[in-house]
């Protein structure tokens, strides 16, 4: 399964050279979906080679951002058309278990249009969003400006890191699986932010709750 994984990876990562815009669009798309595509392996890289003369640094983060939100709204659309039932029984296939299925309902429960956007710059949470937003049919002009916003927000920060810190340690593109540990280790502090917002936006929302 670690030889598997490993080879995906690198895959991955070798479609975004060769393909460009393109690949980084695709891969943004599926890691928006419910297929497990490292943002982390898609978006640095992307940046490097932009930093290389090859792309442009912002047509990397627009193509990112464009991927992102494709993904999102076809995993909306078929969620809002098929419902709970069908997503919760056959969703073990696609590796959305029961589990993550009632997390992501609840984040949509406590944090609503907001959550959308607090969810694009969290793991696990990020590809999983649409669905229950489509479940719960909400509305699609926020669903799509919360998405926007969150994914352009997280592909410019991938975006900056890899044209900044890949730059100097150029050694990360051979192993993606490094640039995935490094990504997740100098990030940590921008998810803690994160958590850190959107746990003050619950609170403020549960006192105005208290006060109605």
């Amino acid at each position: 399964m670690a030889e598997y994984f490993h080879g995906l990876v690198r895959a991955w990562f070798l479609f975004v050279e060769n393909w460009g815009y393109l690949g980084v669009f695709l891969l943004m798309a599926l890691e928006s979906s419910i297929v497990p595509v490292p943002s982390e392996v898609v978006m640095p890289p992307a940046a490097f080679w932009a930093s290389q003369g090859k792309m442009d640094f912002w047509g990397v983060v627009l193509a990112g951002t464009a991927g992102s939100y494709f993904g999102s709204i076809v995993s909306y659309g078929i969620s809002r058309a098929v419902g709970t039932p069908i997503i919760k029984k056959y969703g073990k296939y696609f590796l959305l278990s029961a589990a993550k299925l009632e997390m992501t309902e609840a984040w949509i429960r406590k944090y609503g249009n907001a959550g959308i956007f607090t969810a694009r710059l969290l793991p696990v949470v990020r590809h999983l969003i649409s669905i229950p937003a489509g479940i719960f049919e909400m509305p699609v002009l926020p669903f799509s400006i919360m998405t926007i916003a969150g994914a352009f927000l997280w592909c410019l920060v991938l975006s900056w890191f890899g044209r900044e810190v890949i730059g100097n340690n150029p050694e990360l593109l051979s192993s993606p699986e490094m640039l995935i540990a490094v990504c997740k280790a100098k990030l940590r502090w921008f998810i803690g932010a994160v958590v850190v917002l959107a746990a003050a936006y619950a609170f403020v929302v549960y006192q105005k709750r208290k006060v109605r």
